[in-house]
């Protein structure tokens, strides 16, 4: 079993962990050959767990992997909901980049918004998810179970995506990257789960930002979201339990780590840190760095390239991330990340972020439009109905009437350290124009260096991605022999091929191999073959028989 030890964080030791803002690591951690990754995924969740300073309520399986991992206290999503989130991690590139950057594109009935339909977002040709990459270099991959990446997965990307995927599905001995995901921390499971018993005392004293309303309805949501994290915990626990029972600890590295901020109003969907910044926690095998504190700027652009540094595989250079640990770390310091909201469910907007170590700088493109964007997923919150009621009697104070403002700014700047909650903008103090042009520039540089999509209405995009609003259907593979063997290939750009070798007899499978060279087919097999760029339709398959090659 997977026992777990008191955490004790000594405030020295602490201290002599912490690396200086900025500080780049060197060193490296003593890994296996080809060690598995596993990355544990709870959902709309800040920091605050115990191990990141909040001691609200207790964390043991956290603050275990924290006591032997390393805590990195500066990550941030790009994006403070999860769909955009998501294809930013499993591409590693910006999801305003990729068109990728309104929640949601492939399920959008009941918005009502003109001219709008379903669609997946097409990242450019030469884009493969980040499992793919895993398993053309012989790995396991398993996703349990969450998928949500504004587009289709690629028919090769995953061994095996489903509510019972698995390491322990794979062959024996054989390497694995495998994501778990924990949806009880979601910001629906505030309202779901009303009907059951709190995990805390029922008059648990709560911290409540500024910006909520100190009631006991909003007490007893917030109540929620700690119960609900104690039940992450204990999920998390389980899954560490198997690693350990199946003796796998010390050839794995784990990341734990939350899709974007939290979950209560002015937190998700938002460009504040309350939104974007996340807690992640990376145990590495033999303990290196354990019980230390990283404070890097990191990037959730940054998380593909450094899981295949770790794995000893060189990450692609078309990503707009780096790997910041593993044989590929970038030897570069990252000074800033960027962020960008657009569109969520019938309600648009547009906003981009860049924040340094301290400062964050907000440009908003709609400043005739009001920061509150109704939502009515979100007004089942009992919090959120709090909010509107008392904003109705005018009975918010100035920090909590600040979401509701019927204009807003058409720059925004924050000093994080001082100013937390971002409440005070320091755009026309002219102690911070420096700062304010420095951070202004930063954006302009980067957005600069690729076609932002979130700047074209949607409609018009999805015209010029799905021509005639018709999603396009990948070319079906076309088969040669050379050689004695199978060669495949799909004249659609950027086409991943899988394939399937059967028995005469044998049904088709659900996982498709990944084509990487010419394979084999014996006279009395079958090959399959199917093809699939992502954002496109995958193709028709074709059948071979090896009789009569």
């Amino acid at each position: 079993m997977y026992v777990f030890k008191t955490f004790i964080m000594l405030f020295a030791t602490a201290l002599v962990g912490c690396q200086d803002a900025g500080t780049q690591v060197i060193d490296q951690p003593n890994l296996p050959t080809r060690p598995n990754i596993l990355w544990l995924v709870a959902e709309d969740l800040s920091p605050i767990i115990s191990s990141f300073g909040d001691d609200t309520v207790a964390t043991p399986n956290l603050d275990r992997l924290a006591a032997e991992g390393v805590r990195y206290t500066r990550v941030f999503s790009t994006s403070g909901v999860c769909a955009p989130s998501r294809a930013a991690i499993a591409t590693g590139m910006y999801q305003n980049r990729i068109g990728a950057q309104h929640m949601r594109t492939t399920n959008v009935s009941g918005f009502g918004v003109e001219g709008l339909i379903a669609y997946e977002a097409v990242p450019p040709p030469y884009v493969k998810m980040h499992s793919q990459y895993f398993r053309e270099a012989g790995y396991y991959t398993s996703n349990n179970a969450k998928e949500d990446y504004q587009f289709r997965k690629a028919v090769t990307a995953w061994d095996e995506s489903s509510n019972q995927a698995h390491w322990r599905n794979r062959a024996s001995g054989q390497p694995f990257f495998s994501i778990f995901n924990f949806g009880i921390t979601h910001e629906s499971q505030v309202w779901a789960q009303a009907e059951n018993p709190l995990r805390v005392p029922e008059d648990l004293e709560v911290p409540i930002p500024p910006y909520l309303p100190d009631t006991e309805i909003a007490r007893q949501d917030i109540r929620r979201v700690y119960s609900n994290i104690i039940a992450m915990d204990e999920q998390v626990g389980r899954i560490l339990d198997e690693l350990e029972a199946d003796g796998l600890l010390e050839s794995t590295v784990i990341f734990w780590y939350t899709d974007h901020g939290g979950p209560l109003p002015r937190q998700k969907r938002l460009l504040y840190d309350a939104g974007l910044q996340v807690p992640m926690i990376i145990r590495y095998p033999d303990g290196w760095r354990a019980g230390e504190s990283d404070e890097q700027l990191i990037s959730f652009v940054d998380f593909k390239s450094t899981a295949l540094s770790l794995a000893g595989m060189e990450p692609p250079d078309y990503v707009d991330g780096r790997a910041f640990a593993g044989e590929f770390q970038s030897s570069e310091e990252r000074q800033y990340i960027h962020a960008a909201a657009d569109r969520f469910d019938r309600q648009y907007d547009t906003i981009r972020a860049v924040r340094d170590a301290r400062f964050k700088y907000l440009r908003n493109y709609n400043p005739e439009q009001g920061y509150y964007l109704p939502l009515t997923y979100r007004e089942q919150m009992p919090i959120m109905q709090e909010l509107l009621r008392l904003r109705d009697l005018g009975q918010l104070n100035e920090a909590q009437a600040q979401w509701f403002r019927l204009v807003k700014p058409e720059q925004e700047l924050f000093d994080t350290e001082s100013d937390p909650h971002e409440l005070v903008n320091l755009a026309t103090d002219p102690a911070y124009a420096e700062k304010l042009s420095e951070l202004s520039a930063e954006l302009d540089n980067w957005l600069s260096g690729f076609d932002d999509k979130g700047m074209m209405p949607e409609p018009d995009f999805i015209r010029e991605i799905w021509p005639g609003m018709e999603q396009p259907v990948t070319r079906s593979p076309t088969a040669t022999q050379q050689y004695g063997r199978v060669v495949l290939a799909s004249t659609t750009e950027g086409a991943n091929i899988g394939y399937q070798i059967l028995a005469a007899d044998e049904e088709l499978a659900g996982t498709w191999s990944v084509y990487t060279e010419p394979v084999p087919l014996a006279a009395d097999q079958r090959l399959i073959a199917i093809a699939h760029r992502i954002g496109y339709k995958p193709s028709s398959m074709i059948e071979l028989v090896g009789s009569t090659l």
